[in-house]
């Protein structure tokens, strides 16, 4: 069920209902069932795998935990127990992830090496497979460093691993977050389903017009990429477009039905294009993912012996300055290695995370030159004109990356690069086939794309400045109710009809 169908929204009206009606004390319950009905109903074979993780989690935690009640006297035995049922359910739960999602990419690669002729596999590919996963070894770690106990009900952990809202494309939630959300008991309140559904409206304008309006030329030019040559700056401005309005949109939705039962969930994003750098990018951009990765993997290997040991070994070749920062700089290096690993099985996404994590490290490497040339030059790092350059710049960066996240191969991205900056022909957009009526289709969708984004702009710098839009606020139910629906026919009136419109991109992480 996709988020933006009719069967969705009648599936969630049912559940939030049903939820208000029930005793309070089955709730929990209630939001397990409709969990499980709905990624069944993608197809009853991934419930799988589901279940795969939800025990193998759920076990070796409890595992985890009863060996520190079981040998409370032999620290060592406990120690080397617990590190080695951590590593076990990392092993499964990753290996599980790896196997269905990396196995072809590895058999491909091989082949091309050793000219072999390996066969691909055929494995499935559960939805949200990535999301749970990562959410589920988040848990596990959290209980191996005894940030707190495990949950003892099976059944309570399941709903954390698969509440519906959120298992096909995030946030990744922490336990410590999501727990007493799940299980406590909520009453009615219409002021946050009122609130609900205004998130969940703002999430489609952001999907339907602007994300399925962009859609439609990102498709063209990155899949007709050398016959719409002219058009390579305009289709990557118009992925940044889509991919933000898309992932943030569908944000959006999630969040909104989350808290039409009493659930909030993480945000994840923050006004990502008006970033001042690509690390304060990261702080506003798939924000969950950023933190997962700063607490499980940044931090654990930054502080390690071996990393540690590195530091020293830098200090002494290059001086204390650099010294320092080199193994911040390798960690990072590390991280966004994986997280363009995490994004996908190719060669581009490798190449995706490596340049992020290459700009963020030499930027740390390089800060203090950074310092001593700004006040050589004497610039003002509180003016407007140098905020607003700093915008420009990160933003340049950033849509040079989303050409490796596009592209459908590294070869593409350059040679699109190449076309951004040496051919303009932006006449070849009315060549662009979408839709009943071609050129006059093409005139009303840039005019579509370029009103959703102004308001989108117009409505970020207003947050930026600290401006915090609240319910609409209108006493007569009935006047209330028109204005949803004008809202709403307002969103089916721009939602052009596209082949291009669809699921949300990363449903399928």
């Amino acid at each position: 069920m996709s988020l933006i169908s009719m069967e969705f929204l009648t599936f969630v009206a049912v559940a939030v209902i049903g939820y208000y009606l029930i005793p309070k004390r089955y709730q929990w319950i209630w939001l397990l069932a409709f969990s499980y009905i709905y990624y069944a109903s993608s197809g009853m074979k991934y419930l799988v795998f589901l279940l795969y993780t939800t025990v193998v989690t759920y076990g070796t935690a409890r595992i985890i935990y009863g060996a520190d009640q079981k040998f409370a006297d032999q620290k060592e035995k406990i120690k080397t127990c617990k590190k080695s049922i951590m590593v076990l359910a990392l092993l499964l739960d990753f290996g599980m992830l790896a196997v269905l999602k990396y196995t072809n990419f590895a058999i491909a690669n091989i082949n091309t090496l050793f000219h072999a002729d390996i066969r691909m596999m055929k494995f499935l590919l559960p939805l949200g497979i990535s999301f749970y996963t990562f959410q589920s070894v988040g848990y596990i770690l959290d209980v191996y460093w005894k940030r707190y106990e495990p949950e003892k009900n099976i059944f309570k952990f399941a709903l954390f691993v698969s509440f519906f809202p959120q298992i096909l494309q995030g946030p990744i939630g922490r336990y410590s977050n999501l727990a007493h959300q799940f299980y406590e008991e909520h009453s009615f309140d219409f002021t946050r389903i009122e609130r609900g559904v205004q998130r969940v409206l703002w999430g489609f304008f952001k999907k339907m017009v602007i994300a399925d309006t962009a859609a439609v030329f990102v498709d063209a030019i990155f899949d007709q990429y050398q016959t719409y040559n002219g058009l390579a700056i305009l289709g990557v401005l118009a992925y940044s477009a889509q991919l933000y309005g898309d992932f943030s949109g569908g944000m959006d939705v999630v969040i909104g039905i989350a808290s039409m039962f009493g659930i909030e969930l993480d945000e994840n994003f923050k006004r990502p294009y008006f970033a001042v750098s690509i690390t304060d990018f990261w702080h506003r951009w798939h924000i969950t993912l950023g933190t997962w990765m700063k607490d499980y993997l940044f931090y654990p290997l930054s502080l390690s012996k071996g990393m540690g040991k590195f530091g020293k070994f830098a200090k002494k070749t290059f001086g204390k300055t650099y010294g320092r920062a080199l193994p911040i700089c390798v960690a990072n290096i590390v991280v966004f290695l994986v997280v363009g690993i995490w994004h996908g099985a190719a060669w581009k996404f490798i190449v995706y995370g490596l340049y992020n994590g290459l700009i963020i490290g030499f930027s740390g490497l390089m800060a203090k030159n950074y310092r001593d040339w700004k006040k050589k030059l004497k610039i003002n790092d509180k003016s407007n004109g140098w905020h607003i350059f700093q915008i420009i710049r990160t933003f340049i960066l950033v849509n040079i990356s989303w050409f490796f996240d596009r592209a459908d191969t590294i070869p593409q991205a350059f040679t699109m690069m190449k076309n951004a900056v040496t051919v303009w022909e932006p006449m070849q957009i009315f060549g662009i086939h979408e839709g009943p009526t071609s050129k006059m289709y093409m005139c009303i969708a840039i005019c579509v794309l370029a009103l959703g984004c102004i308001v989108l702009f117009v409505v970020s710098f207003m947050q930026e400045r600290g401006v915090v839009f609240e319910n609409i606020k209108i006493k007569s139910p009935l006047l209330k109710c028109a204005v949803y629906l004008v809202l709403v026919l307002t969103l089916a009136a721009f939602s052009l009809p596209s082949s291009s419109a669809g699921g949300f991109i990363y449903a399928q992480f």
